[in-house]
């Protein structure tokens, strides 16, 4: 595998309200673990649209690996313009560090928010254009990750295409091992 796509929840969905919560540190923990895996087999990219939760906290995580990793690449396309506009500013400014070091950054359909087919677009590129999905998801708790799950899992079909989960069920082990050695 050499492009990852990664997506999953955002902030909201987690009941996430403030960058430095606690719960970052073992999600982060978890993204970490599946990406050193990933990374160890031969990943190169890490493609996400940059999406306010899991993309972004998947973006700092692999730009931390960069120290160990230092061939390890971001992509980040947007699936139209300007899709922080509307945001907080603390929210910004994570997005423009994010978009700051990446090694590729483009939009997707080169226009501002026009319809929910933007999205709908990005998800069929993302699957289309990856080799695997990372989705921060747990079936039991549905939220906005569930579009991108269905494209992978009609691309799954039709040829193998392999979808990895960080479940709630990960992320307690993450609580539990980083409580452990603590």
């Amino acid at each position: 595998m050499k492009v990852l796509a990664v997506t999953g929840y955002k902030p909201f969905e987690l009941g996430i309200f403030k960058q430095d919560d606690q719960a970052l540190v073992y999600i982060k923990k978890a993204i970490e673990t599946r990406l050193r895996s990933f990374i160890d087999e031969g990943l190169e990219w890490i493609l996400i649209s940059g999406q306010l939760g899991t993309e972004l906290w998947a973006a700092e995580t692999a730009y931390d690996l960069r120290e160990e990793y230092p061939e390890l690449k971001v992509a980040v396309i947007t699936p139209f313009y300007g899709q922080e506009e509307k945001w907080k500013e603390p929210n910004k400014e994570m997005y423009e560090a994010v978009l700051a070091q990446a090694d590729y950054e483009e939009s997707l359909t080169h226009r501002p928010y026009e319809s929910p087919l933007q999205f709908r677009q990005k998800n069929a590129f993302f699957i289309e254009k990856s080799d695997a999905l990372l989705l921060l998801y747990d079936p039991e708790m549905e939220g906005s990750p569930k579009y991108m799950l269905q494209q992978a899992e009609k691309r799954r079909e039709t040829d193998g295409y392999p979808i990895y989960s960080i479940t709630m069920d990960d992320l307690r082990a993450a609580v539990e091992e980083e409580d452990f050695f603590t």
